[in-house]
């Protein structure tokens, strides 16, 4: 008697292939409603985050990020970050131009850093690379070890969607699209540390 065959599963859209792209607002907000109601949070994740991407007002992009934290905080993916950062949508855009070739154990991260008291503020980011989680290493940074100074003293969140595909590069190729993206992320008006 043979085994059923194993059904295969569906693979997780990444936010930057952006699967809700073709649907309108209207469309946008019915289905972020349907994913509070249920709290389904990756559903709702992707709604909030095509809206943001289209550049929906601030002020609405904060409400809808209270709204799905507080209804399915237990299932929003991590990659959904936690408060509005204008330039969500440019750092998407940037890394985006950057594609991995080959497999290895480094990882790409951008920590968003607190620049609220700087005239160049409110935000800034830091690139790294590792061979751990990216919020494993955060959490390294921002406990001391081995840690960079401005993500130990500014570190808010770990920005995970921008560079969701550039995980588990060769160390070679990561330690080179971390300095190249960092200046990328210069070159548009970004406060940027790390990038070595």
């Amino acid at each position: 008697m043979r085994a059923a065959p194993r059904a295969r599963r569906q693979p997780v859209p990444l936010p930057g292939d952006r699967p809700l792209r073709a649907m309108g607002r209207d469309e946008l907000l019915a289905r972020l409603s349907t994913a509070l109601e249920e709290r389904d949070g990756p559903t709702g994740a992707h709604a909030v985050h095509e809206l943001w991407m289209r550049n929906e007002p601030p002020m609405n992009i904060e409400r809808m990020l209270g709204l799905l934290w507080r209804a399915a905080s237990e299932s929003v993916p991590d990659w959904l970050p936690m408060r509005y950062v204008e330039c969500l949508p440019l750092l998407y855009a940037v890394a985006g131009r950057f594609v991995r070739s080959g497999r290895g154990k480094s990882n790409l991260y951008l920590v968003l850093l607190d620049y609220e008291d700087s005239a160049h503020g409110p935000y800034g980011v830091y690139v790294g690379a590792t061979q751990y989680a990216p919020a494993a290493r955060f959490d390294q940074h921002k406990s001391g070890i081995r840690a960079a100074g401005s993500v130990l003293k500014r570190g808010l969140e770990v920005l995970t969607g921008p560079v969701l595909h550039l995980q588990r590069l060769p160390r070679s190729q990561a330690a080179e699209i971390e300095e190249l993206l960092a200046e990328a992320l210069r070159a548009e008006g970004l406060i940027v540390q790390g990038g070595h």
